[in-house]
C-alpha cells in the first residue's frame, strides 16, 4: 500500500467524521428548546412556586405561565427515545438511546397542582400540562394533558 492510499483514505475518514458532526449539530439544533417554547408562549413566568395544598402542607408548581388563556401549570420531563403512556397506567416507559427506564405517571400530582392552584384563583382559568421535548415519541398513543413544544406554542399563541 502506498503512501497514497493512505492520505486519500485519511481525507475521505476525516470527510465522513466531519459530515457525522455537522448533521449532530444541526440534529441538536432542531429541537425546539422547553425553555425556549414556555418563554414564547409566557406573558409573564414563575418558576419553583410554593402553594398552600389545601392540607396544611405545600406543593411545588415547576412552570407557571400566565398566558392569553389563562394560568397554565406546566411540569416538564426531557426525556428523548420512544414513550408508553397512558393516563391510568401507574408507570410510563422510556425507551431510548440511554436504555429502557420507568418513571410515575406525572399525570396524578399535575392535576394536584392544579387543584392547589384552582383553590387560590378562582376566577381564572387554569389548565396542567406535562411538556416533553421533540425527541419524545408518543407513537403508541399519548395522553390527554401532555404536550410537546411546537404544539404549546401553537395553543397558547401569546396576544399581540
Amino acid at each position: 500500500m502506498t503512501l497514497q492510499y493512505w492520505i486519500l483514505l485519511g481525507a475521505a475518514l476525516a470527510v465522513v467524521l466531519g459530515a457525522i458532526a455537522v448533521w449532530q449539530f444541526w440534529w441538536r439544533r432542531r429541537a425546539l428548546n422547553l425553555s425556549q417554547a414556555l418563554e414564547s408562549v409566557a406573558i409573564d413566568r414563575l418558576r419553583d412556586v410554593l402553594l398552600p395544598d389545601g392540607m396544611g402542607g405545600q406543593i411545588q408548581i415547576e412552570h407557571l405561565l400566565l398566558t392569553g388563556n389563562g394560568l397554565v401549570v406546566i411540569d416538564v420531563k426531557r426525556f428523548e427515545g420512544t414513550i408508553f403512556a397512558s393516563e391510568r397506567m401507574a408507570e410510563w416507559t422510556v425507551i431510548g438511546a440511554k436504555g429502557r427506564f420507568t418513571f410515575p405517571n406525572p399525570l396524578g400530582t399535575l392535576y394536584d397542582r392544579v387543584a392547589a392552584l384552582k383553590q387560590l384563583v378562582r376566577d381564572v382559568p387554569v389548565t396542567g400540562l406535562v411538556l416533553f421535548g421533540e425527541r419524545a415519541d408518543f407513537s403508541k398513543g399519548r395522553p390527554r394533558d401532555v404536550m410537546l413544544p411546537a404544539e404549546l406554542i401553537q395553543k397558547f399563541r401569546r396576544p399581540d
